[in-house]
């Protein structure tokens, strides 16, 4: 049955739903939260949580990395930030909570256009390795070429090449572009690569080695991608249609799993739910960890499509506070919103849908039921 509507007479559309328009169905058997296994491992990493900080100013610190890392996370630290770019970022990540709105954008362009330091990037990622947890560093594919030996060279366990959409197969004129398969082979460190949002472009992410492909186009708290360039990935079906694409790609490498992130739209537990329940491994949040006292941002939260120095695709937004970052992983929960104790969650909706791991989560019955808030 075709899921195409028709929007014209000449042109038709995919129906597509986000975490929002589904809902997760209990079945016949029940658990013990507490027999709930929710780690998970990314080639020889293992992680006792399914969560991977966002590359975000605003959400992960060379500390707040660390600290995600000892509760059994990973905290990956954006390269291309302001802990790279200046030497004590303390004082302008306050000046940047304390913008007002009509400003923002543009102080924020002029305090990003300070060139990034090869040395930082050595110095935050031993600072990371120092404290005995696995070290994660990003970079965009834009700049994956000029600093990659840097980061590897300062140790980093996993290498994460994130962008708003990252393809195996980008065209230019004007320069080489990055050959990811080529890249991919070269490195000794495992590549986590993404966002993408369909079928065929996560198909040919994982051909090029990626150890792990991110899933998202647009739909964090942050992007206005949808109202910049008119392109929006709903997450729900994205999920789905790349955790397809593992599936074939299993087949036709004859073994080989490569690990679904979803990558936006996971801001509360429910979310993180569904996104495991259409397929996902594993999920990188943003929003979600910049709600914590200890988050750089204090309270407010962007992305570096906020600051882009011609085409912003984004804000910077706030978010508030909610707790600690224990609190918000583990609880207790002082409120039923979703932002509080985010594993206990997890746990709960696998128990009460009688999973015992993740992997087994993924084939969870699942609804089409839009969520009417009151």
């Amino acid at each position: 049955m075709s899921n195409e509507i028709e929007i014209g007479r000449g042109k038709r559309g995919r129906r597509a739903y986000s975490f929002d328009d589904i809902a997760v169905v209990p079945s016949r058997r029940t658990r013990d939260p507490k027999d709930v296994s929710v780690g998970w491992q990314i080639d020889a990493y293992h992680f006792d949580l399914p969560i991977l900080a966002a590359p975000m100013d605003s959400v992960m610190s060379p500390d707040s990395a660390v600290a995600l890392g000892r509760f059994g996370g990973l905290g990956v630290l954006d390269l291309e930030g302001l802990w790279t770019r200046y030497e004590s970022p303390e004082t302008l990540l306050a000046e940047i909570a304390a913008l007002p709105v009509d400003e923002a954008t543009h102080r924020m362009q002029e305090i990003y256009s300070e060139p990034i330091k090869p040395e930082l990037i050595t110095q935050r990622l031993k600072e990371i390795r120092a404290a005995g947890v696995t070290v994660a560093g990003a970079l965009t594919p834009q700049r994956t070429q000029e600093f990659y030996k840097t980061v590897v060279d300062a140790g980093v366990d996993l290498f994460v090449i994130r962008g708003t959409t990252v393809s195996a197969e980008h065209v230019s004129g004007n320069a080489e572009p990055l050959n990811l398969k080529r890249f991919i082979y070269e490195l000794d460190v495992p590549v986590v690569v993404g966002g993408a949002s369909t079928y065929t472009a996560a198909l040919h992410l994982m051909r090029t080695g990626a150890a792990g492909v991110l899933v998202g186009f647009g739909g964090g708290a942050a992007h206005t991608t949808r109202v910049s360039l008119g392109i929006h990935a709903p997450m729900a079906t994205s999920v789905a249609d790349v955790a397809a694409a593992r599936r074939d790609y299993l087949d036709e490498s004859g073994g080989r799993y490569v690990h679904v992130i979803a990558d936006g739209g996971v801001g509360h537990s429910g979310d993180i739910v569904k996104a495991v329940a259409c397929g996902a491994d594993a999920v990188m949040l943003g929003a979600a960890l910049a709600r914590a006292d200890e988050a750089p941002g204090r309270g407010f939260h962007w992305g570096p499509e906020a600051h882009h120095p011609q085409l912003p695709r984004g804000e910077r937004v706030e978010v508030g506070t909610v707790g600690t970052l224990e609190e918000i992983l583990f609880g207790p929960g002082k409120q039923a919103d979703g932002t509080l104790n985010l594993v206990g969650a997890l746990r709960r909706a696998m128990a009460t849908t009688g999973y015992s791991d993740l992997k087994e989560f993924q084939r969870v019955e699942v609804v089409v039921s839009p969520y009417q808030p009151r």
